[in-house]
């Protein structure tokens, strides 16, 4: 009987469930700074991907990467996992490289895009507030106001900036997600094509848009957008041309 006893003590000894160990304000805020690092790292990686710092067709080395930027090869590692999923890397043997920039990628971009903008502008034009509308014309107002010779980094900011507005007007925040990456992938030709265009024609078509939705003409604004983001096969194969012989000769582009 006494062993019987015993073995019941033990039982429910074992039965008792155990505590978890308390995180301590300390490895919370530990924890705290490997995030924000590792989101850091990432934004970084993306920024030079987005800005061609990383060449098309460049392997990238953890180890490289990790001492350029004063950390662990961790985050590196999981940054360059994510801009996998974002389409700027691809996988290669024993590690990553930035994909080659071909002009069919940039016409299934273009492709992408169009079809994106049209839902987000359909969406918009049946969705957006009156202060939205009322503070992209704003928007518009202060963006003509830009004193002449405005640097085409800061005019390509603009045009994006018009973009992901109606994009946020749908809405739809996955469609503005699904803009706002395929912006920055095209970033560069947007870039080129600003130069050549220039802010006025563009403000012009930014106006007439805005106007559009004001007026909440769907056809209209669809037509007018379309005009807008249209670039024929031939100014794209031009626009990779120069985009690849600028990248490589170390000329600033789409940063």
């Amino acid at each position: 009987m006494p062993e019987v006893k015993t073995i019941q003590r033990k039982v429910g000894a074992q039965a008792k469930p155990t505590r978890k160990p308390r995180s301590s304000p300390r490895s919370n805020a530990i924890s705290q700074v490997r995030r924000e690092r590792g989101s850091d790292v990432f934004q970084t990686l993306r920024d030079m991907a987005i800005s061609y710092q990383l060449k098309p067709g460049e392997r990238l080395s953890e180890i490289e990467l990790a001492q350029r930027l004063g950390v662990s090869r961790t985050p590196v590692r999981e940054a360059l996992a994510r801009l996998v999923t974002e389409g700027f890397l691809e996988p290669c043997t024993r590690g990553y490289m930035r994909r080659p920039l071909q002009v069919q990628d940039v016409l299934d971009l273009y492709e992408a895009r169009m079809a994106v903008e049209r839902e987000c502008l359909r969406y918009a034009v049946e969705r957006a507030s009156p202060l939205q509308i009322a503070e992209m014309q704003e928007f518009l107002a202060l963006s003509r106001a830009a004193a002449p010779g405005t640097a085409v980094q800061e005019l390509v900011e603009l045009d994006e900036s018009f973009h992901n507005r109606i994009a946020a007007m749908s809405g739809n925040a996955e469609l503005a997600r699904m803009l706002g990456n395929l912006n920055e992938r095209v970033r560069f030709i947007r870039w080129i094509d600003m130069e050549k265009v220039g802010r006025d024609s563009t403000q012009k078509e930014h106006g007439a848009i805005a106007d559009a939705i004001e007026r909440r003409d769907t056809k209209a604004a669809a037509q007018l957008m379309d005009e807008h983001i249209a670039l024929r096969r031939e100014q794209i194969v031009e626009a990779v041309t120069q985009g690849l012989a600028r990248i490589f000769l170390g000329d600033e582009l789409a940063k």
